[in-house]
């Protein structure tokens, strides 16, 4: 007894005191040393499992919970956790009679009926789950309403979900299901997603425990690009249910977005080993170890992804976008029969066209591949937004500002570092193959393609009341500002990287807009063009369906129109900064490896290593659609690929004939 309370209260107390702080090994050490004295007392029997729960000791906490109620069969919290317990094993069947005995004993356990339902639709038997799961929400004001609220967001009305959500918070602010769900109505609508982030958060400082919020509040940073915050997220989505699988995929994803792909494996690894029969993280994880170039890994984690859905179109395209992968005629066979559905998905047929595309092209029946191709574009171009009109006015604005007159007078203003390497051009024109080249280089690191320059602009003039903004915002920039959005570049790029080299390279084709911004935040700043002939680096978009952007690519003469505009942009940059910009051709690249690379190195400001014309040695992650290519040594069978759908192209030699006629010899003459 100490100050008039019972010895057994008072370490009742400090023993549930420290599990609120989550501080489980605390209450463990305050139970064992009851224990000790008082071997069969239920109540710290109870806390210590729940001690060892939070530790993910279940066999303990079993043997634990066993143990008390064998010493008292009638106590339903001691059955109602065993469940708990047991279910978190996947041991389904064992659990649900444990829930049942402890609604049995004590019908007013809200929390068991719950745990019933979801152990019964675990077990296969969501028939037997309604009664149980009615209960559980019946037991509650708030907990129907927030029900009646679920129902609206999953049959899509928003704008109802979010004003029953709202009248919850209005009666319970501390409601962290309201919280969660109100989060989700705004992620959803597109609408508010500072508020949605805003209120995962709180949801999850006033429930440290709330798995839900924080997969949910990690899914959503990861949308908004904050990817740091995002793995954290999910990282403490793992501490808190390590067998918890899609804890680990929403790590593992993470981890890929953030270009850990060696980190992103092991993330989807468990996850896997928890649930290998979730098609999208076996895709995840087939994507994670494409990138760090383990191919043959990668194809049995996608045929794992099929066998779990075989209408799965994405991986089958995944597969095709290994690039130097061919289908099985099973496989072909397969995705064929896989069109005749009557219910496949719009996205599942135009995945599989693409992946179809690819197979009849390895088999060199190229009429049947154009076929596949084109229908694949036509359906996809149906689900994208391209104006082209827009995209030329955008231009002639970018020109528009900056003039040869307004780079002079700001000249030398940005930032002086000599850190970055901007790699512009246009899809599959060889920009991976000079990123490779630059990255096997010992002062250079290669971080793929980064959004920070695009990001960078839309914030210049963001917060002008007279609604100017990129380009026109930057004739009101003061001399302090582009230093300042230089420093900005540099800062925001480390995020990216993982090495110590100085230099870093920045791939975004589609950057090539930007040139004259970049020259002028960062002076220093060495920009490679990297070309390809027109009708090749056309045919090579058109055959490719993107995991996003690009959307000019789905229509023949939207990227006739694309071309002729990143052509006339480029030939601005040349004619206004002189010397800033190299051309690389990717056919006299690949006949004539070495001149070019040491034109490359030279370009910008490094001495020669043999490494570079050996660039397939090097060993690093790469994510896009060539990753597999430049892992090969050079080689040239990719030239002239055009001329084998030539008969398809006369609108391309309508429009870009011009061009053709610009180009060296080897590249016109390329396939012949």
């Amino acid at each position: 007894m100490t100050q008039g309370i019972p010895e057994k209260d008072r370490s009742i107390t400090q023993a549930i005191e420290f599990m609120k702080k989550n501080r489980p090994l605390r209450t463990e050490e305050i139970c064992r040393d009851y224990l000790l004295q008082n071997p069969g007392c239920t109540d710290h029997l109870r806390l210590l499992s729940n001690a060892l729960m939070k530790q993910n000791r279940l066999p303990e906490a079993e043997e634990r919970l066993r143990f008390a109620l064998s010493l008292d069969a009638e106590f339903p919290q001691l059955h109602e956790d065993l469940g708990s317990v047991l279910a978190l094993q996947s041991k389904f069947n064992e659990a649900i009679p444990e829930f049942e005995r402890a609604i049995e004993l004590q019908p007013a356990l809200p929390l068991a009926h719950k745990k019933l339902g979801q152990a019964l639709v675990a077990a296969g038997r969501g028939k037997d789950a309604d009664e149980a799961f009615q209960v559980y929400i019946d037991s509650d004001e708030d907990r129907a309403t927030i029900m009646k609220g679920v129902e609206l967001l999953r049959t899509k009305q928003l704008d109802d979900a979010v004003a029953v959500f709202q009248s919850v918070l209005k009666r319970s602010p501390d409601s962290v299901n309201a919280m969660r769900y109100l989060a989700v109505c705004y992620w959803q609508g597109k609408t508010k997603l500072d508020d949605a982030e805003a209120l995962l958060r709180r949801a999850t400082q006033l429930a440290k425990d709330y798995l839900g919020a924080w997969l949910i509040l990690g899914a959503l940073l990861l949308e908004r690009n904050k990817n740091v915050e995002a793995i954290a997220a999910y990282q403490q989505a793992t501490k808190l249910n390590p067998k918890n699988p899609e804890s680990w995929a929403g790590l593992g994803s993470a981890f890929s977005v953030a270009m850990y792909p060696d980190k992103s494996v092991e993330a989807y690894a468990k996850s896997i080993e928890l649930n290998p029969k979730v098609a999208g993280v076996q895709m995840g994880y087939a994507h994670a170890l494409k990138t760090v170039g383990r191919q043959a890994d990668a194809l049995i984690a996608y045929r794992a992804a099929i066998a779990a859905k075989p209408d799965f179109g994405e991986v089958y395209w995944s597969m095709a976008n290994l690039k130097i992968f061919k289908f099985e005629p099973q496989e072909l066979e397969d995705m064929q029969q896989q069109l005749q559905r009557e219910d496949l998905s719009e996205s599942a047929d135009i995945h599989f066209r693409f992946a179809l595309g690819k197979a009849f092209e390895d088999e060199k029946e190229y009429d049947k591949a154009w076929h596949h191709y084109h229908t694949g574009n036509q359906r996809q171009r149906m689900t994208v937004a391209h104006e082209p009109i827009e995209m030329e006015n955008r231009h002639a604005a970018v020109k528009a500002v900056f003039n040869r007159d307004f780079i002079a007078e700001r000249a030398n203003q940005g930032f002086d570092a000599a850190d970055a390497i901007l790699i512009v051009g246009l899809p599959r024109s060889g920009s991976t193959l000079v990123e490779q080249i630059l990255a096997s280089h010992s002062q250079v690191e290669g971080t793929a393609e980064l959004p920070v320059l695009g990001k960078l602009s839309q914030s210049i003039g963001r917060y002008r009341t007279d609604g100017v903004a990129y380009p026109e915002a930057v004739s009101q920039l003061r001399k302090k500002d582009w230093r300042a959005y230089g420093q900005q570049y540099i800062e925001e790029s480390r995020r990216y990287r993982v090495t110590d080299k100085p230099i870093f390279t920045d791939k975004l084709p589609n950057n090539f807009p930007f040139v004259g911004l970049m020259h002028l935040i960062l002076p220093n700043t060495k920009v490679i063009n990297a070309r390809r002939h027109p009708f090749d680096s056309c045919l090579g978009s058109y055959k490719q369906l993107f995991g996003q952007g690009q959307n000019f690519t789905y229509d023949m003469l939207d990227l006739a129109h694309y071309y002729k505009q990143y052509d006339a942009m480029m030939k601005y940059w040349h004619d206004v900064l002189p010397g800033k910009v190299l051309d690389v051709h990717y056919e006299v690249t690949v006949t004539d490896l070495e001149s070019q690379v040491r034109r490359i190195l030279d370009h910008c400001g490094l001495p020669f290593e043999e490494s570079c014309v050996r660039f397939h040695e090097t060993e690093r992650a790469v994510k896009t659609a060539s990753s597999e290519q430049v892992r090969q040594p050079i080689y040239t069978g990719a030239l002239g690929t055009w001329r084998r759908y030539e008969k398809h192209l006369g609108l391309w030699q309508d429009q870009l004939g011009y061009i053709i006629d610009e180009l060296p010899e080897v590249s016109k003459n390329a396939g012949l």
